[in-house]
């Protein structure tokens, strides 16, 4: 009798075990294989994480910097396309750590100026990563950090982090939750939320860049974009703005969808210096998720990106700085300006203009923000520049 319960222990530890061997070894429909993110940094375990709708997308996130790895969608023919770059092991994710490739980023998104600000007569400095400014949150800001994962269903995904007191010179220990969900809409519909127990500034935001024509080796020039602003904020030669200006005669005036190529060279003073657009748009949504804040339509494939927000701006991001050829999911090389991105936000700099929306947050409040990037198809191909 004794024997007989030995041998069912060791039975139930071999199936146990070949269920969890099973489980690392999960492969994705867009050919990832779970196993290939498991490792751990700086103590902490990594994964990846499939979510599926109803309709038959899929989203895979890894908790380290909780970055969207792969994104499918249907396109014109019915057939499923990643829309998104990355790579496919958390090998060259942490080989290239200067890449923000479907980052979280904070705690403060986009640029500060001269690494430094100040709140109620505290002066705080913080990592200059880019040309004397902080960008991002610094190099080991959240795109490098590893989150706890819960996977809530098969459609959503919960992360947290516990961003400490004085972590890359931000005040304040500021707990950070982040839930991405798949929709039966079509959509990944992402919602930040952060507490802190001092004074601080808080900016998140996702850095997907997409490429939604169905081959990510191709630029994005000939994708049409379209943004609901009649303004922008006017950068210097560092990408730090100076001041607000209007659209208006300019090829920042994207309030009618335009072919990408046709304005992304342009004379402009500010295309110049951006190199392409790289700037913040200040939204006419003033915070209505339900209004279209910015519109992405490929031709060659049919499918539109829509964006909705709860933020102030958005930055309309072209991959003028993406390096020539490099390798990403599958051997595919990415182009120079092989995508582009669309980071909802404040502004950037905002801890050092008073006259921008405040980025402050204080105990006793929640931070919250929220972005869906919702998917559709143009059946036909378009005859006009409208989408």
């Amino acid at each position: 009798m004794c024997m007989k319960k030995i041998l069912f222990v060791a039975l139930a530890i071999m199936v146990l075990l070949s269920c969890q061997k099973k489980e690392k070894n999960v492969r994705s429909l867009s050919g990832l294989n779970t196993k290939d993110f498991v490792t751990k940094v700086d103590g902490k375990k990594t994964g990846l994480y499939i979510l599926k709708n109803n309709t038959g997308l899929e989203a895979c996130i890894t908790n380290f910097g909780g970055r969207i790895v792969s994104l499918l969608v249907h396109d014109r023919k019915g057939n499923l396309t990643d829309v998104v770059l990355g790579y496919g092991s958390i090998k060259e994710y942490l080989a290239k750590p200067d890449g923000n490739y479907g980052a979280l980023i904070g705690r403060y998104g986009n640029r500060i100026k001269d690494g430094s600000f100040t709140l109620d007569g505290n002066t705080y400095d913080l990592p200059k990563n880019n040309n004397g400014n902080c960008l991002h949150g610094g190099p080991k800001g959240y795109h490098n950090q590893v989150w706890n994962a819960e996977k809530i269903d098969a459609q959503t995904l919960k992360l947290t982090y516990l961003s400490k007191d004085g972590e890359a010179g931000f005040p304040g220990n500021l707990n950070v939750t982040v839930v991405y969900k798949l929709t039966d809409d079509d959509a990944l519909d992402i919602q930040y939320e952060a507490t802190t127990d001092k004074p601080t500034v808080v900016n998140l935001t996702n850095h997907s860049y997409f490429n939604i024509s169905g081959n990510p080796g191709t630029q994005i020039l000939n994708n049409y974009i379209y943004i609901n602003a009649d303004s922008f904020t006017m950068v210097n030669d560092k990408l730090i703005p100076i001041a607000i200006a209007a659209v208006d005669s300019t090829p920042m005036d994207l309030r009618k969808a335009m072919i990408i190529k046709a304005g992304i060279d342009d004379s402009y003073e500010q295309i110049q210096l951006g190199k392409g657009y790289d700037h913040n748009w200040v939204l006419n949504t003033k915070g209505d998720i339900n209004q279209i804040a910015a519109k992405v339509y490929s031709d060659e494939s049919g499918i539109v990106l829509d964006v909705h927000t709860t933020e102030p701006g958005i930055q309309f991001y072209s991959g003028n700085f993406m390096a020539l050829s490099d390798a990403g999911k599958h051997g595919v090389k990415y182009l120079h300006r092989g995508a582009l991105c669309l980071e909802t936000q404040h502004y950037p700099d905002s801890p050092n203009n008073p006259s921008f929306p405040s980025a402050v947050l204080r105990p006793g409040e929640t931070y919250k923000s929220r972005c869906i990037y919702k998917f559709k198809i143009v059946p036909d191909p378009l005859t006009s520049k409208d989408s």
